[in-house]
């Protein structure tokens, strides 16, 4: 098991900035939210609606009325307000200092179980380049190391290919299927459920890409 020598294990681990890490569309950043990404997340929601609408939550009211600039601040707020409590790390996910996409880590639960699920969607420009696998490794290292967890969850519905390949460089295995697991897009949608515990690690997540060739250190 890859031990870190490093880091308060009761610590909620925001803000913190993570990486960076090289990929083929450059280098990845994992940073915290902030109040001026307002209409960065707005446009990059609204121009990706066709490729995330299928994997996502139903929200209430049209997907342009939900991702406007001004429905950025009420969400920041309960995003930050979340982080200091230690329940969630809402995170940025940058390519060369470029707002790429977000990566979130929620439901953080401490004492005897001390796990978490973790998610993350990227703009399609930055599809297959390595971005998301890059993003969720140095996700993975920051819960198992600063923050403390023990164990990720990640669930992801059948037809995403793409999300269950990300997973699966960074060395989640699938456990099984949750069925009618979550309403999406106005359906009850089934999900395999993978997951990551720190003792499955003998090596980062971020050294097991550098050294699988899919990332470089920076």
């Amino acid at each position: 098991m890859f031990r870190w020598l490093s880091g308060d294990p009761v610590s909620p681990g925001w803000p913190a900035t993570l990486g960076p890490l090289g990929t083929r569309a450059g280098a990845v950043t994992v940073r915290p939210v902030k109040l001026r990404d307002a209409k960065d997340w707005s446009d990059l929601r609204i121009r990706n609606q066709n490729s995330l609408l299928p994997w996502e939550p139903t929200g209430i009211g049209s997907w342009a009325s939900r991702h406007q600039t001004s429905s950025w601040p009420p969400l920041f707020a309960v995003l930050k307000s979340e982080a200091k409590k230690g329940n969630l790390l809402p995170f940025v996910i940058e390519v060369d200092g470029n707002y790429a996409g977000q990566l979130t880590v929620g439901n953080i639960q401490r004492g005897a179980v001390r796990t978490a699920w973790i998610g993350y969607w990227v703009d399609d420009g930055y599809a297959g380049k390595g971005v998301a696998t890059a993003a969720v490794a140095l996700g993975v290292d920051h819960c198992f190391g600063p923050v403390g967890l023990h164990r990720l969850d990640a669930t992801v519905q059948p037809a995403n290919v793409a999300s269950q390949t990300v997973l699966g460089k960074v060395g989640f295995r699938k456990e099984g299927l949750l069925e009618r697991y979550m309403d999406v897009n106005k359906k009850w949608r089934d999900h395999f459920l993978f997951a990551l515990t720190v003792e499955e690690l003998t090596e980062s997540a971020a050294q097991r890409l550098v050294r699988t060739g899919r990332a470089s250190f920076l």
